[in-house]
């Protein structure tokens, strides 16, 4: 019984160390063919759209509802600690440091990452990209360095378009429900900036957008059996991206401190 568990633990650790290697070789790869972005423009500016502005309304929506609840739940925090004219540093920093970043790439792995699972599958098992190497053409090339490049391109502009959204959403309800007025709120986190926080959060937003569009494409080329293969796939690169994004957040924050 021993035998047979400490089998599968050394299968099951070798499987993992197997797919590190995959990925770190599909990341060198496509810096390997980033030289040649002038050549796959059109495929980029495609996939900065795809990513990037096609997301603009649902970040609105999450940016919106984040700002209004890291209000009332710094005013909640606040309560008999400290009067509410800090409810506009409170929350500014928690949105720009951590808020913003992390909750916009998690959406963005829900939309994105899966999108390109999905689409990178389709063709895997319809043979689409065999073809693409039989004509000669590279899939890391035409197919991952696009994704990539979009990826960590639009994710931190999203970011920075996201914390915007949920500050004033924040400022809203301070305003509408807790009468902090427009100077004493922005005041206060005008006071507690720090240039720090915003890059912070912007670099975050550059890895989170790695990382999601790299096990998107990684877990999009290895998808085989078919249609279930293809769904298998999509869910597996939104769990990985969703997981990925917060154990880099935690990595970075104890790099950073």
């Amino acid at each position: 019984m021993t035998t047979l568990i400490v089998e599968k633990i050394g299968k099951k650790t070798i499987s993992f160390l197997e797919e590190i290697g995959a990925v770190t070789n599909l990341l060198l790869n496509i810096f390997r063919y980033i030289p040649r972005i002038f050549k796959y423009r059109k495929l980029v500016l495609y996939q900065m759209e795809h990513i990037g502005v096609n997301s603009i309304p649902l970040v609105i929506i999450i940016a919106t509802f984040t700002g209004a609840v890291s209000a009332w739940q710094a005013a909640y925090q606040l309560k008999g600690i400290a009067p509410l004219s800090f409810l506009g540093a409170a929350t500014s920093r928690a949105i720009i440091t951590e808020l913003g970043p992390v909750l916009t790439a998690i959406v963005i792995a829900g939309r994105v990452g899966a999108s390109i699972a999905a689409e990178l599958g389709s063709m895997k098992v319809t043979e689409q990209i065999d073809a693409l190497e039989t004509m000669g053409i590279s899939p890391t090339a035409y197919l991952a360095m696009p994704r990539f490049v979009a990826s960590v391109v639009m994710l931190p502009i999203l970011i920075i378009f996201a914390n915007i959204i949920a500050i004033f959403g924040a400022y809203f309800i301070s305003n509408l429900f807790l009468d902090v007025t427009y100077a004493v709120f922005f005041e206060s986190a005008k006071r507690y900036f720090e240039m720090w926080d915003l890059i912070f959060g912007i670099l975050k937003g550059v890895i989170f957008g790695a990382s999601t569009s790299l096990l998107g494409c990684h877990i999009g080329f290895l998808t085989e059996g078919g249609a279930e293969g293809v769904g298998n796939s999509t869910i597996r690169a939104f769990v990985l991206s969703s997981a990925m994004i917060l154990i880099l957040d935690y990595a970075l924050w104890s790099a950073a401190f």
